[in-house]
C-alpha cells in the first residue's frame, strides 16, 4: 500500500512540473497569436497544477493523522479539485464569447498545434495510471484528479480543431468556439465532482 502512495505522488510531482510548463509554453504562444483556446488550455494546465499539488497534499497526510482526519483531507480535495474546473470555465467562456462579438481574429500557431499533439501523447498514460493508483487505494481524490487529466485530452484534440482549422483553412471563428467547447466541458466536470461530493456529505 505504501508503494501505491508513493506511485500517487510520482505521479502528481510529474503532473505539476509537466503542467507547468504546458501552461508557461502555452500561455505564451497564445498571446503571441491572440487565441483564447490556446490560452484556455494554457490555463487549464495551471488549474491542472494546482490540482496536483492538492493531491500532492491530500497524499502526504497518509499516515501523518488519523483515519478520520485524513478522510476530511480526501473530502476537502476533491471539494477543492471541483472548485478548479469552474474557476477556468468561467475565464474561458467569457473570453470566447468576447472574441466572437468583436471579431478578434487570432493569428495561426503551429507551436499551439505541437503542444495539443504532445499532450495527446502524454496525458492519456499519465490520467490511466493515476486511476487505476486512484482505485486501488480507493481515493475519490485521485480518481477525480485522473478525470481532469483526461479532460486534457479531451482539450487537447479540440485545441487542434480550432487552430488546426485557422492555419489550414483560415477558419478563425473555431477557435473562439473551441473556447466555448472547452468550458463547457469543464463545468460539466465540476458538477460531477460536486454532485458526487454532496451525496457523500449526506451518506
Amino acid at each position: 500500500m505504501e508503494k501505491l502512495y508513493k506511485k500517487g505522488l510520482i505521479l502528481e510531482y510529474f503532473t505539476v512540473g509537466y503542467n507547468i510548463i504546458e501552461a508557461i509554453v502555452s500561455i505564451w504562444f497564445g498571446k503571441i497569436a491572440n487565441s483564447i483556446a490556446l490560452i484556455g488550455f494554457g490555463l487549464d494546465s495551471i488549474v491542472e497544477s494546482f490540482s496536483g499539488i492538492i493531491l500532492i497534499w491530500r497524499l502526504s497526510k497518509h499516515k501523518k493523522v488519523s483515519k478520520i482526519e485524513e478522510e476530511k483531507t480526501e473530502k476537502k480535495a476533491v471539494f477543492l479539485v471541483g472548485i478548479t474546473f469552474f474557476i477556468l470555465g468561467c475565464y474561458v467562456l467569457i473570453e470566447s464569447i468576447k472574441k466572437l462579438i468583436t471579431g478578434d481574429i487570432p493569428e495561426q500557431s503551429l507551436p499551439g498545434i505541437i503542444i495539443a499533439f504532445a499532450s495527446i501523447i502524454v496525458m492519456p498514460i499519465l490520467a490511466w495510471q493515476k486511476y487505476i493508483v486512484g482505485k486501488q487505494i480507493n481515493s475519490k481524490a485521485l480518481i477525480s484528479d485522473s478525470k481532469e487529466t483526461i479532460a486534457c485530452s479531451f482539450l487537447s484534440f479540440a485545441l487542434i480543431l480550432g487552430l488546426g482549422g485557422n492555419f489550414l483553412f483560415g477558419l478563425w471563428q473555431l477557435d473562439p468556439m473551441v473556447g466555448i467547447f472547452v468550458s463547457i466541458f469543464l463545468f460539466n466536470e465540476g458538477k460531477e465532482i460536486f454532485e458526487d461530493f454532496k451525496k457523500e456529505k449526506k451518506e
